[in-house]
């Protein structure tokens, strides 16, 4: 019960999404923004909900330690359990944990085949086989079609949804459709993207790749204290 009323409580469905993964089996998602805004953050909520809903999430960092990418996790669900006042958040917690698997690269010593490969010796022991990937700190570059068109065969081979952090500076120029540069050499590879902007004191989270018309594509908002999507609050694009 107390799983279902958070399931049921996900703020990404005010984007009026009806199927909670957003982006389809063996498709891309990206989450764009400027250093330190709030990628990552974002992130581990949509791998949250993705275990409370029984199913499994591979996080690759290639910038931070286990222990810090665990932290993000431990924290973020803290102040979701505080938000919607669920008891018994270390028995919850406990729970979803081995739906979880966190493993790390260097930036330079990151491949597809490379991931590939741990994957493959994860499922053939039976210690893990994901649902979905967070692949965070990837270097989007002229480099990086070709790793992306390698990383979008093995989602699909594996029936794998995957999500990316994608860094953008402050002034970065965007095509007529709003893509942001570093996305736009492999946008097509892309079912969704979304774009953390600074809004005054907010951050706003704003749907790039809906085709949805203003009135029914809200710009959800990131509560910069707790780092949570606030519950909600919803402005027009």
């Amino acid at each position: 019960m107390l799983k279902q009323n958070l399931i049921l409580r996900n703020p990404l469905r005010q984007l009026g999404y009806e199927d909670d993964d957003i982006i389809p089996v063996g498709g891309f998602g990206a989450v764009l923004a400027r250093a330190g805004v709030g990628k990552t953050a974002l992130l581990v909520q949509f791998a949250l909900n993705t275990m409370l809903r029984g199913r499994r999430v591979l996080h690759v960092s290639l910038q931070d330690p286990v222990a810090k990418v665990d932290l993000w996790y431990r924290e973020l669900f803290r102040h979701l359990a505080v938000q919607y006042q669920v008891g018994q958040i270390r028995t919850l917690w406990e729970e979803i944990l081995p739906l979880r698997f966190i493993m790390t690269f260097k930036v330079e010593g990151f491949s597809a085949p490379r991931l590939r490969e741990r994957l493959h010796d994860l499922m053939a022991q039976n210690i893990f086989r994901p649902d979905t990937i967070i692949l965070d700190g990837l270097v989007f570059d002229d480099a990086s079609p070709s790793v992306l068109a390698d990383l979008k065969s093995m989602s699909e081979d594996l029936s794998l949804r995957t999500w990316f952090t994608v860094h953008v500076h402050r002034q970065v120029q965007a095509d007529a459709d709003g893509i942001p540069k570093p996305l736009l050499p492999a946008d097509d590879l892309f079912d969704m993207a979304m774009l953390l902007v600074t809004e005054g004191n907010e951050m706003h989270i704003r749907d790039l790749k809906s085709g949805r018309t203003p009135s029914l594509h809200p710009v959800l908002i990131l509560d910069p204290a707790t780092m949570l999507i606030k519950e909600n609050v919803a402005v027009a694009s």
